[in-house]
């Protein structure tokens, strides 16, 4: 009866098992299922030979921890390093081009601020131009905050809008390093932004598309960053920097970023009124009004903003763009709109298809769902920021609840772990404003770790030494994250990036093709099925003047009004479903 339930329990084990290496293949990849377990290898090898490389290493952590002692110095380089590594695995990772809806709608922005406006107006023929996350009424605008269209703006003055996207990496990474140097020492500091760069500057969505999150990350580090040097400083310019940071946040994640600034300035509120805090005379003209000083121009140019691109200075362009597509609500708590029907069938199929079930798998109907939806979050966010190397210092964790020096922090990302959790969407750069606070918690758990011995020591001999296992273990982390950083690129999904070429990258061929040809050229847009295929039709700020207009094939619609508007241009016709995807001359046929 015995050996029965043994073999059962065997049979049941390795089923499990094999259904857990199953999924883990299926989800991750035979590229970074093998990765884990080289980590795992490694760290086995390291706690049975944890003196291994000492020769090497110890000069090393040497001259670090000098280095990080000139700390203006270790920004900069961060910074510096962020760039060149970059640069040189332009081999590996070219410069990405646009695929998402999200990406192309950053575009409009930065184009049109390249321009000097800050919206456009409005097409007369906006039906053949309508499309996904970008307003064509009561102006033609992309519906998101401006900072990261600002920051693509940049760089498509500086010749490419990627150079804008690189270049706020490399703050990113610059103002992390500054975050981690109000909260640990220097060499851990320096330490932190060395896996910051490691994880986040030079591999991954934030650094490979037009998506967005190094922007709201500076942000989000400014905030962590000064609030413990006033605290101890007292010192206007990190007021100034508390509300540029604030500033950056609420015009590029406005909800995430006051959900990171509502306990600082809770703390900082109850720390102004408290005794240890210095004299009222000292505060206001130090801290209190260069803060609200930075406040009321940020809130003043977010009304303008508003006014500009919505006609009121309270109904933010993603608001309005909700109102008029979207009738699925963005908190688990709201119920659905009545649906509205668009003439459009990409909008039909976006808004009322793929978004519409995805709020349905999402809505919190249950304990069941209330368990999936914050699974799915952790896996998301673990997945984006740690797996799996950083994954290892979380067995310090009990150590940072003991922490005097880490609990604010632990109370800060639970807020925002909370105001992540209320939301239906959930992406890694919406908790973008939360990575100092992530890395600043993983670099002290780190620490913690690197003290730990394997071993109980002998009572006899109270000053021999166990085995120095997290010292080794550190050394993995630290030497993992940085060998393979450049070979695993984090996608916003639990997926990695496919292999092969989607269909909407064709429409970067195509249009490049006919950037260079002689005259204007208008591509119209003829789908098949949508699910496949992507959003094909995005334009320049200024349609009209264009050198390539995309307008979309509509059934039942007459493309008379659009052929005459654009007289005088090459017409073409595009096909994204077909396979592959192709382009032809317009013929008159084509119209029906």
């Amino acid at each position: 009866m015995l050996k029965t339930c043994a073999c059962i329990t065997e049979c049941t084990a390795i089923a499990l098992l094999n259904r857990i290496l199953s999924i883990a293949i299926t989800r991750l990849g035979y590229r970074e299922f093998a990765s884990d377990l080289i980590l795992a290898f490694c760290l086995i090898a390291a706690a049975c030979f944890p003196r291994l490389g000492n020769s090497v290493f110890e000069p090393v952590e040497r001259f670090g921890a000098r280095l990080a002692a000139r700390k203006k110095l270790t920004v900069c380089l961060i910074a510096a390093a962020a760039v060149v590594l970059r640069l040189g695995l332009l081999w590996l990772h070219p410069v990405p081009i646009p695929l998402i809806h999200d990406e192309f709608a950053h575009l409009l922005a930065a184009d049109t601020f390249a321009h000097g406006r800050l919206t456009n107006p409005p097409n007369p023929l906006q039906i053949f131009f309508d499309t996904v996350h970008v307003n064509q009424q009561p102006t033609y605008m992309s519906k998101y905050p401006p900072a990261q269209g600002a920051v693509l703006a940049i760089g498509k003055l500086l010749g490419n809008p990627w150079i804008g996207v690189l270049l706020s990496v490399a703050l990113m990474c610059a103002a992390l390093t500054w975050a981690l140097q109000g909260w640990l020492p220097p060499q851990w500091a320096l330490l932190g932004g060395l896996l910051v760069i490691s994880r986040l500057g030079i591999s991954g969505y934030w650094v490979d598309s037009y998506w967005g999150g190094a922007v709201p990350a500076i942000g989000g580090a400014l905030v962590v960053g000064a609030f413990p040097r006033i605290r101890h400083f007292c010192r206007a310019r990190d007021a100034l920097l508390l509300g540029i940071g604030a500033a950056i946040l609420a015009n590029s994640r406005p909800l995430e970023g006051f959900i990171l600034c509502l306990p600082v300035l809770v703390a900082l509120f109850f720390w102004l009124f408290s005794k240890r805090s210095p004299a009222w005379r000292l505060t206001f003209p130090r801290l209190v009004l260069p803060f609200c000083t930075v406040m009321l121009a940020c809130g003043t140019f977010i009304g303008y903003y508003n006014w500009r691109l919505t006609g009121q200075p309270l109904l933010f362009p993603e608001a309005l763009n909700s109102r008029l597509y979207s009738m699925d609500p963005n908190f688990i708590w709201q119920r659905e709109s009545p649906r509205v029907h668009f003439q459009n069938a990409q909008l039909e199929y976006f808004y009322n298809g793929w978004a519409h079930t995805y709020w349905m798998n999402s809505e919190i109907t249950s304990v069941r769902r209330v368990v999936k939806h914050a699974g799915i979050l952790i896996l998301k966010f673990t997945y984006f920021f740690l797996w799996p190397e950083l994954c290892v210092p979380l067995l310090a964790v009990p150590w940072l609840f003991a922490d005097r020096r880490t609990r604010f922090l632990i109370l800060e990302f639970a807020v925002c772990f909370a105001g992540w959790f209320v939301v239906v969407w959930f992406e890694p750069h919406y908790a973008a404003p939360a990575t100092a606070v992530t890395f600043v918690l993983v670099t002290q758990a780190l620490r913690h770790l690197r003290r730990w011995e394997f071993g109980r020591r002998n009572i006899e001999l109270p000053n021999q030494e166990g085995r120095r296992v997290g010292i080794a273990w550190t050394r993995v982390v630290v030497l993992f994250a940085v060998a393979l950083s450049p070979f695993l690129q984090r996608g916003g999904t639990l997926q990695p990036p496919t292999s092969g070429t989607p269909a909407i990258s064709y429409r970067a061929r195509f249009a490049a093709q006919l950037e260079v040809m002689p005259g204007d050229q208008l591509a119209i847009v003829r789908y098949g099925s949508m699910d496949n295929s992507g959003e094909w039709v995005y334009n320049d700020a200024d349609i009209e003047h264009a050198k390539v207009v995309w307008a979309r094939f509509i059934p039942g619609v007459d493309l008379q009004p659009l052929l005459d508007h654009f007289h005088g241009r090459l017409v073409w016709l595009v096909e994204p479903d077909a396979n592959p995807p192709r382009i032809k001359p317009f013929e008159t046929t084509d119209a029906h």
